[in-house]
């Protein structure tokens, strides 16, 4: 699970890196005056992308070691590639949101006069008197002018008589219905076509609103703060999103190789305790007797001063010569005079403190056999040390920290054909497999 979950950390970093890298080149990109120009600016924007998501580990590792001039130096590297990059993030981030603000914009105002006039055209449609169709108005009007008193008023510009006047005044009716009905026919095709064209915007994001996100997150912060506008919203969510490509590429990369326990420290386990000698009489008279005991320090498995090692010897304090031979004196009279020698309970002596053994000196003895002319890739003692790892169900160690804990131990290490060996060890694992393919072979020859 260590494994997927550092796997699945460094894509999703490298994601980010890959994007935040992509905007920095196109920032430098534009900055050129010539496409040449352009490519060598945009090449130095993305290198500097890529060194902001290196200098964390150059960075802790000199903290580490205590280089506090390379850590400075890291500092003010990252501080002036991350401000770099933020403002191409910035730029970019702003440019698309407000691209894509400007065209909702439009559509949204678009949308909202198509309703005002398709609103109008109905109100308009509204005002028209009542009447008959077009045709049918058209038709009465062609029949009326049938009629003799069509000719006898001069098509109803001379109505001299009584029935004359009556016959224009049903004509000038006639003649206002046809315009009614034109007049409506007019307004049903131009209602038709702005229908037609709201169906058509039908389904589009915005429709009333050229920024829904940054409307929403408004509403919700006048609740709490009255003054926010959603211009403020908007200029927030755009600095969010360069926040997200500069920390996440930045330090994603670290925080997705902590999985693996590049720098980790292990705390030290407690020491362990020597037992003391069987309780008898003469050993409990004889427990004062100091004898040099050497004590071995070793190497702390990681920390920053690892080149510091003790390797002389600590030797214990030594009793003057004439007390032992006293306390020996002393001894052999007590059993002389005592025929049962009864156990006196003593004191255990100090135990001595021993620095626990490491996972990579246990894997050392247990799977590891000096052999003069033998040797062993780096790759092939890794994987058998995470084998063993898996048998003793203990958590194997990243191999940057495997490989420093087994260099201590003293193992010469050459580059062969352009592969690091290990020289004058070789794997017990290896040694009995093929102690048992000699045997299978002898057997086969045998029979």
């Amino acid at each position: 699970m260590r494994h997927v979950l550092g796997v699945l950390g460094v894509l999703a970093a490298g994601v980010l890196l890959a994007v935040s890298a992509a905007m920095n080149w196109r920032f430098g990109f534009s900055l050129g005056r010539t496409e040449l120009d352009g490519q060598i600016y945009g090449a130095a924007s993305a290198a500097a992308d890529c060194l902001k998501a290196l200098i964390p580990f150059f960075f802790f590792a000199a903290i580490r070691n205590k280089i506090w001039s390379q850590a400075a130096a890291s500092a003010l590297v990252w501080v002036v590639v991350t401000a770099y990059s933020m403002t191409s993030a910035l730029g970019h981030a702003a440019l698309n949101r407000f691209d894509t603000t400007g065209q909702r914009a439009q559509v949204a105002q678009s949308y909202q006069d198509l309703r005002t006039e398709l609103k109008k055209a109905e109100e308009e449609s509204s005002w028209i008197p009542q009447h008959r169709p077009f045709a049918t108005v058209q038709s009465a009007i062609e029949a009326h002018k049938s009629q003799r008193a069509w000719k006898w008023s001069n098509g109803c510009k001379d109505a001299s008589s009584k029935s004359e006047q009556k016959y224009c005044q049903e004509f000038h009716a006639l003649n206002a219905e046809l315009a009614s009905a034109s007049g409506a026919e007019t307004a049903e095709q131009r209602i038709a076509e702005i229908r037609s064209k709201l169906a058509g915007m039908e389904g589009t994001t915005a429709m009333s609103e050229a920024d829904p996100q940054a409307r929403v997150l408004t509403d919700l912060a006048t609740a709490f703060y009255p003054g926010v506008t959603i211009e403020n919203v908007q200029m927030a969510l755009t600095i969010f999103v360069a926040l997200l490509l500069e920390i996440g590429s930045g330090f994603g990369m670290y925080v997705a190789f902590s999985q693996w326990r590049l720098y980790d420290v292990k705390a030290p386990a407690a020491p362990q305790m020597v037992a003391a000698d069987d309780n008898t009489a003469a050993a409990a008279v004889a427990a004062p007797v100091l004898t040099p005991a050497a004590v071995q320090t070793k190497k702390p498995r990681s920390g920053a001063n690892d080149n510091k090692t003790l390797d002389k010897p600590i030797e214990a304090p030594v009793a003057e010569p004439l007390q032992i031979e006293a306390q020996i004196a002393e001894a052999q009279t007590l059993v002389a005079k005592q025929p049962e020698v009864r156990a006196i309970e003593a004191k255990p002596a100090p135990a001595r403190r021993i620095a626990p053994e490491t996972n990579t000196e246990r894997f050392y003895k247990e799977n590891v056999e000096v052999q003069d002319g033998s040797s062993v890739t780096a790759t092939q003692l890794y994987e058998d040390y995470c084998s063993w790892c898996d048998t003793k169900n203990k958590e194997p160690s990243a191999l940057p920290s495997f490989a420093r804990e087994f260099a201590e131990l003293g193992v010469k290490k050459e580059k062969v054909a352009g592969r690091v060996r290990y020289i004058g060890i070789a794997l017990k694992s290896d040694l009995a497999l093929e102690e048992a393919t000699k045997t299978l072979l002898y057997r086969a020859d045998a029979a």
